[in-house]
Parts: C-alpha cells; sequence; structure tokens
C-alpha cells in the first residue's frame, strides 16, 4: 500500500516525545487564553505589545472591510494592490529610511520569495545556524551555495566568507532569535558584510515593533542604513498584532521582487482592511508606551527568576526560555503548569535543536506583576510536583 510508513513515523514521534498536537482556543484577551472551556493565564503569544485586541486597530479593520470588502480579490499584479497597501508601503520606506516596500502574506512567504529572486541561479548564501525554518527551506531549494556560521559568531562568518566569491553573496541573521531570545550582533556583522563585497538580510520578525524608541525594529535600534542592510524582513503578526510581513530595501530590489518572486506574483494580495489595520497600529506605537511597558515586565521577570536554579538564558527580549533535560520533562512541566492555571506549552524539536527542549516563556505588556509572580511561583510549585 502506499505510504506505509506514515503510522510507524508518527508512532516514532510518540516515542521520542516529539509528536504535536494542536489545541482548540476559546477565547483569548488581555494576558488570558480559554482552552477548552478552562481558563489560563497566557505567557506563549507573541502578540508582544497586546496590540490584536487594541479598539483603535479593531475599528479600523471593521472599516476598512466596509470600504475595501473583506478580502482583494486578486493578486497585486492583477487588482489586488489599493490605495491602502500603498500607503502602508510609502510608510515603512519612510520610517525605515528605504527606498521601497513590499507586502507579503506572510513572513514564511517573503523569505522564500527573496531568496527565489536573488539565486535564481547561483551564488553564496551564509546564514546563522538557528535562522527561521522559512529562510532554510528557501536556501536549501535554491541553487546557491548554502553555509551556516555558529550562532551569532562573527569570528566565524569571516572564515567562512574568506573562502566564497563576493560575486552574490549575503549574509543572513534574525535581529531577535524566536526560540532564544537573544540579539544578534548586527553592528558587526553589517561591517563584514561591507568588508567582502556581501549584503546583508536582516529578518526583523521578533524586533519590529518591539526595538527602537518608535517600535521600528533594528534599522532604529541599532541605526543601519539600507547600506547597512539591503535586504530587511519583517513581520505584522506578532508586536504590530495583525499579519502579513515586508521586504525593504533598494527600488531595484523590490522592482526585481514584484517581476519575479511567484509568492508575490501567485498569491492573493492581504486584505486591504488588515493594511489599513496595519498602519494604524505602527502609527500607534510609535509613542513608545506599550514597549516601555513590556521592558519593565523583562526586567521584573527576570529578577524573579534569579533566586531560583532554573537554567534561563540571558535574553532581555520578550522570549524567556527554561531549559529542560529533554522534550519529556519539558512536556511534563508544561502540564503541571496547566494544572495551576498558566499555558506555557513545550518547545521540542525540530523546532529546537535536539538537547535544548525548553519551555519558551512570552511576556507581554498587558501582563501586570501579579501575572508574573503568579507564573514564578507556579513553576516552582510545578517542579517540585513532577520531581
Amino acid at each position: 500500500m502506499a505510504f506505509d510508513w506514515i503510522n510507524e513515523k508518527l508512532a516514532d514521534l510518540s516515542a521520542q516525545g516529539y509528536r504535536r498536537q494542536r489545541v482548540t482556543v476559546d477565547v483569548e484577551k488581555d494576558g488570558i487564553i480559554s482552552i477548552d472551556g478552562r481558563h489560563y493565564l497566557h505567557f506563549a503569544s507573541n502578540d508582544y505589545l497586546g496590540m490584536r485586541h487594541d479598539e483603535g486597530l479593531q475599528q479600523t479593520w471593521v472599516e476598512g472591510i466596509a470600504q475595501f470588502g473583506a478580502g482583494s480579490g486578486a493578486s497585486p499584479l492583477v487588482t489586488g494592490y489599493t490605495r491602502a497597501h500603498s500607503a502602508l508601503e510609502s510608510y515603512l520606506a519612510e520610517h525605515l529610511n528605504r527606498e521601497a516596500a513590499l507586502l507579503f502574506n506572510s513572513g514564511f512567504a517573503a523569505n522564500q520569495a527573496v531568496l527565489q529572486a536573488l539565486f535564481a541561479k547561483s551564488g553564496n548564501i551564509t546564514a546563522d545556524k538557528l535562522m527561521h525554518a522559512s529562510f532554510i527551506d528557501g536556501a536549501m531549494s535554491s541553487p546557491a551555495q548554502f553555509r551556516r556560521f555558529a550562532h551569532n559568531n562573527p569570528a566565524h562568518l569571516t572564515e567562512l566568507l574568506s573562502k566564497i566569491p563576493s560575486t552574490n553573496s549575503l549574509i543572513a541573521t534574525e535581529s531577535v532569535f524566536s526560540m532564544d531570545g537573544d540579539e544578534a550582533p548586527l553592528k558587526a556583522l553589517a561591517d563584514i558584510a561591507s568588508e567582502h563585497g556581501s549584503w546583508l538580510m536582516v529578518d526583523d520578525a521578533h524586533g519590529f515593533g518591539v526595538l527602537g524608541e518608535k517600535g521600528l525594529g533594528c534599522a532604529e535600534y541599532v541605526d543601519l542604513s539600507q547600506k547597512d542592510v539591503p535586504v530587511l524582513m519583517g513581520t505584522f503578526g506578532k508586536a504590530v498584532g495583525t499579519a502579513g510581513a515586508f521586504i525593504a530595501g533598494s527600488r531595484e530590489l523590490i522592482a526585481l521582487l514584484i517581476n519575479t518572486a511567484r509568492h508575490y506574483i501567485y498569491s492573493t494580495a492581504m486584505p486591504p482592511a488588515q493594511a489599513l489595520a496595519t498602519l494604524y497600529s505602527l502609527e500607534q506605537l510609535q509613542d513608545g508606551r506599550r514597549q516601555k511597558m513590556l521592558s519593565d515586565n523583562i526586567r521584573y521577570f527576570k529578577t524573579r527568576m534569579q533566586n531560583t536554579d532554573f537554567r534561563v538564558t540571558d535574553s532581555q527580549t520578550a522570549i524567556q526560555p527554561i531549559l529542560m533535560d529533554g522534550p519529556n520533562q519539558a512536556m511534563a512541566l508544561s502540564d503541571a503548569l496547566k494544572q495551576r492555571g498558566i499555558w506555557v506549552p513545550p518547545i521540542r524539536y525540530p523546532t529546537v535543536p535536539k538537547g535544548t527542549d525548553r519551555l519558551r516563556v512570552t511576556l507581554s505588556s498587558v501582563h501586570t506583576h501579579k501575572d508574573i509572580d503568579a507564573l514564578c511561583d507556579a513553576l516552582l510549585l510545578a517542579r517540585e510536583a513532577i520531581s
């Protein structure tokens, strides 16, 4: 019979502690999530600034639906590109000090599209070891030579670059790494790229909206020009609170994507109402108020965890990993937290490398210090319960 291996594969995943199951969310708001009729304090969302439930954002989306309809109706190169899309792209280009920007339906599509466009024939891609799966898949499916440098290690990057030609050479990193929460040495990487005649691409998915006084991400936070980072990718589905993504760079880069990126050409454009809501969110985040609240919660959590012997990291971002001794321990601690009203799912291979299974605590500006106290107290009690 065809595909007899499927059941064997699923059984193997279960035996190793790596099989995943979905949960159905009833409702989620203000740091509380309801699943199967039970409410939990929610420490697993990428909605770092609580913008998903901002009343102004929701109202803007509704008004956009009244103006443009629920969807866009076509791909951007047919009739799917509206004034709403154009306004958001213009805002991004202006505030990020880029010549142009282009919208995509997801960060996954944006990463795949830019690699497809830049490496239609050949070239060299040198990326951080912990780059997101969307980038890795795009690089591996391209005709380029793909190399990976040790995580956040400029010296190893320099060593690899010394062995390859600079023609069609792209260096790639994330600004904030999605599973570890640490930040890339972007200035050092930009200098290395310049020295070796390469382009630097930054995936700012977990920095955009959070980093910088106005929430404009790594370009603002580290003061990175278009020359420093010729390819800047960011997403809206995390701190911005909507969905979709963008690539920002030179006019020529954006023109190339418009004309050759299949993920752009053959996808229905994001709903115009979504573009309007995204622009509203970006404008609201400029005052920095929510970012300051998040920073305060990060400091408070790290202070609470100092007097425990949990294996935490040096992350200074909303992503706060707690490392475990394998997938089964991670699942057991997560289950024990659920029994105490705390939602923190386990993160296991292949999302993270084998041996680095963890609980990925994510903090938000909507959390209170009492919420964080409840989390930290529950962690201690849950660990005792499974010991």
